[in-house]
């Protein structure tokens, strides 16, 4: 039943992923892009990783998808989808057979290492995710977390200069 599941819910995932270059109108690839996102989501709930699945529904499906449109609307992108542009569509297809099948030789040659790590499921099922996540965010990761805020916020302020008729 789990793994009939998964091949639904991977089925919509690719299904809204590949709406998502398709669609003529912005808007509508955006909301397609919301479909995955909440896809995604259920995968880290069947990996049995409740908090990803709430960060993925809260950052990237919540706040990153209302940044995303906000901008599609302050540009004004419905307007330039409605041009026709000559794409090279078998240049593309092409170059994404290629990469996958890059990508399936590594997976199916690659070897795992072995390693590990100092985090194991005990240390998951004493401290919890949460917890571990934050620990790690704020001490190991702090700076490129900042780093990530600043980015944010000049693509907000550079959305804006550009969408300003005067200056």
């Amino acid at each position: 039943m789990e793994l009939i599941f998964f091949y639904l819910v991977a089925l919509v995932a690719v299904t809204s992923g590949f709406l998502v270059i398709t669609c003529q109108n912005p808007v509508n690839s955006a909301i397609s892009l919301v479909m995955t996102f909440f896809c995604l989501a259920v995968f880290y709930v069947m990996l049995h990783a409740p908090f990803m699945a709430a960060v993925q529904i809260l950052v990237y499906a919540g706040a990153i998808m209302v940044l995303i449109l906000f901008v599609i609307m302050l540009l004004n992108l419905g307007a330039e989808s409605k041009r026709r542009y000559a794409h090279n569509v078998v240049g593309g297809a092409a170059a994404g057979v290629v990469v996958l099948l890059i990508g399936s030789f590594i997976v199916l040659r690659g070897q795992v290492t072995g390693l590990v790590g100092d985090i194991t499921p005990q240390v998951i099922e004493q401290v919890g995710h949460t917890e571990l996540i934050g620990q790690t965010l704020f001490t190991r990761y702090l700076l490129p977390f900042e780093i990530t805020s600043i980015l944010l916020l000049v693509a907000i302020v550079g959305a804006i200069v550009l969408a300003k008729k005067e200056v």
